[in-house]
Formats: C-alpha cells, structure tokens, sequence
C-alpha cells in the first residue's frame, strides 16, 4: 500500500514539476508529452507495486514507451517530411505532438482550380511516402483562400481543393479514413487580403498531421 501512495505523489510531482506558463494566460498548462506519459507512470507503477519485481520493470517499460513514444514518433516524422520536402515550397511547422504542412497554391493549383499541377505530383508523392510509413496519425486536409470572391464560391473552392489532395494521397496509398478534407474558404487568413502578397499566402492547402494517442 504504501508504494502506491509513493508512487502516486511522485508522480504527481513530476506533472507539478513539468507545467508551463502560457505566455497569452498565465495559466499553468502541462506539456502532453509529459501528462501522457506521467499518467502512464501511475497506472503502470501501481500495477507494478502490486505483483512482482519483474512485472514492475515490465510496467516501467511500458511507462517509457507512453511518455517519450509521441514526441520521438513525431520527431522521426518531422525529420523525414523536412528532408523530403527541402526546397519544394511546402512548408513545415511543428506545434507539439502535431507536424503541418502549408502549401501555398501558387505551387499547387492553377488561379480558380482544383486540379493538382502535374509539376506538384513529386512533392505530394512525398509526403505520401513518409505519411504511409508513419500509419499511427490521422490527417485533416484543410482548403483556404483568399476574400476575392463571393464567401460560398471560395468555401466550395477551398473544399474541393483539400479533397483534391486528400484524393492524390489516398491514391498513393494513404488509407482513405486517416483522411479528413475540409474547406474553410477565406474564413482563416493568415495575411493582409488588401495586399497582393498577402492574398497569394492565403490561397493554401494545409495538412494536419495529428499522431493517434
């Protein structure tokens, strides 16, 4: 009994020691690398405490593998995407356990398309290489513009887009269901719409690569 409760307040040590200040709030938020994996560590430790010294070494494993398995899985992915993707125009940002993809549609679609550019077919065949190796995540395929335009044009146009990328990857071998397409038309902008520039980085395709828990 008392190995539990050791067990217990260590771990909710290491969750106290583990939290950030979000700099926007300054609530206190735990990283989830970290509340995954202490989680983890209570529920595998007390089932460790309570048999054998085997079994707890075989609980601690699995312990290791829930806490720090998420971010090396992503880390590896991050790696390949970046090294495949190098010099293309696609874009690569990581934000915690999930790695997007922006790209911007001057590389990928024709003015008022939704048809892939044959010249983009070499990039996507890359990221359906390294999405079919890395199965344990799911993929939102998200279509935006920019305000040109009446709103349900660029919504149906936006949608149509991400289907467009969704369909190519299934059609190398992503699975269909890890595929999520979704048009949001000029709703999220990322630049000044009164500019031509800004217009040109809002017209983009972004993939959301989130790993399965």
């Amino acid at each position: 009994m008392m190995k539990k409760i050791s067990i217990f307040i260590l771990s909710l040590l290491v969750l106290q020691a583990c939290t950030t200040a979000d700099p926007y709030t300054g609530d206190q938020k735990v990283r989830k690398s970290v509340k995954y994996g202490a989680a983890g560590a209570i529920v595998c430790g007390l089932i460790g405490a309570t048999r054998n010294s085997e079994s707890a070494r075989n609980a601690a494993a699995g312990c290791a593998a829930i806490g720090a398995g998420v971010g090396a899985y992503m880390d590896h992915q991050e790696a390949e995407l970046r090294r495949e993707l190098q010099g293309t125009g696609v874009q690569v940002v990581r934000e915690g356990d999930q790695i997007q993809l922006i790209m911007p549609s001057n590389i990928t679609f024709n003015t008022a398309e939704f048809n892939i550019k044959s010249s983009f077919y070499p990039s996507l065949n890359s990221v359906a290489k390294v999405l079919y190796k890395y199965k344990d995540t799911v993929l939102d395929v998200v279509g935006h513009t920019d305000s040109v335009g009446k709103d349900q044009y660029n919504r149906e146009l936006s949608y149509k887009r991400a289907y467009s990328v969704a369909d190519y990857l299934a059609a190398q071998g992503v699975p269909g269901e890890r595929l999520s397409p979704l048009g949001l038309g000029e709703t999220q902008p990322i630049a000044d719409n009164n500019t031509a520039y800004g217009r040109s980085q809002n017209r983009r395709v972004e993939l959301y690569i989130t790993a399965v828990q």
